[in-house]
């Protein structure tokens, strides 16, 4: 009975090293994106891109914004090319949705689900991409502003709208090939076109509809008399409604300031815009 609880004792010291002993496994940091572990998705109402124009191809300058090399994320090195002409790639392609719609790309811009763009872990950014769908043969043109996927297999990452003109929207991922445009191909980038399609990625076709219950967000304020003051600065600024409507988080009482609901691609981008050419804030895109 002795040695039987003798080795009671040291079975339960053991597992208990095991378990204080293995290995610890660190929170992924937020820019290092994981289609699967976010549960990214599209909007709660799909909406119909297929008639989504795609971006004209240009020679961008390229910045240092989104372009260090070499970056490390979950361990691994990544060194950005210094030229794109004759890559091609086949591999897995994902896609991006509400998780980040709103939020800043690499490369600094706002990513915009229903614009042609993508994320790429090597390929400088802006640059441009030729898609090919291998199950299909459907082919689209895509701006790369973003990093990523850091998910093994996965060579790009697609905006919802990219997917859906792709056909494997309803999928999570799809067999594709990448093909880098060579810049130097490409016609130099003007003033109308930086202010256009190109720079945002927005298609310009006003029939394309948004959710509705799409909003901007300019801020969240404590005081609501601070809410206020920035509705009323919004309001005689801009065409469209603003309001502000309390929120409580962790217990507190927060007034949100918001522009909305906007029902079109264009519309959005000329709030957003209006915003930040007033100085008012740098609005995100929600859904209520």
């Amino acid at each position: 009975m002795f040695q039987r609880n003798i080795r009671r004792v040291f079975l339960l010291a053991a597992l208990f090293l095991v378990a204080c002993g293995g290995p610890q496994i660190k929170p992924a940091k937020q820019d290092e994106r994981d289609f699967d572990s976010v549960k990214d998705s599209g909007p709660a109402a799909p909406v119909n891109m297929l008639a989504a124009p795609e971006p004209t191809p240009v020679r961008e300058p390229i910045g240092p914004a989104g372009n260090k090399t070499p970056y490390r994320v979950n361990g691994v090195t990544y060194h950005v090319r210094t030229a794109v002409k004759g890559y091609k790639e086949r591999g897995k392609a994902s896609w991006y949705g509400t998780k980040f719609h709103g939020r800043r790309t690499a490369n600094g811009e706002v990513y915009n689900m229903y614009a042609m763009s993508a994320a790429h872990k090597t390929l400088p950014l802006p640059s441009y991409a030729k898609v090919t769908n291998l199950d299909n043969g459907r082919s689209i043109i895509v701006r790369i502003n973003d990093r990523g996927p850091f998910v093994q297999g996965r060579i790009i990452d697609l905006s919802y709208t990219a997917a859906q003109k792709l056909g494997y929207v309803n999928k999570g991922v799809a067999r594709v090939e990448v093909e880098a445009l060579d810049p130097n191909t490409l016609p130099p980038v003007t003033e109308t076109l930086l202010a256009g399609d190109v720079r945002g990625g927005l298609p310009q076709d006003a029939s394309i509809r948004l959710p509705e219950n799409t909003f901007l967000q300019v801020g969240a304020y404590s005081d609501p008399a601070q809410a206020e003051k920035v509705r009323a600065r919004l309001a005689a600024a801009i065409d469209y409604p603003v309001s502000v409507s309390p929120v409580e988080r962790s217990g507190k009482q927060f007034y949100r300031v918001r522009i909305g609901p906007i029902s079109q691609q264009r519309a959005l981008a000329n709030a957003r815009e209006a915003v930040q050419k007033n100085q008012l804030g740098d609005p995100q895109v929600v859904y209520e």
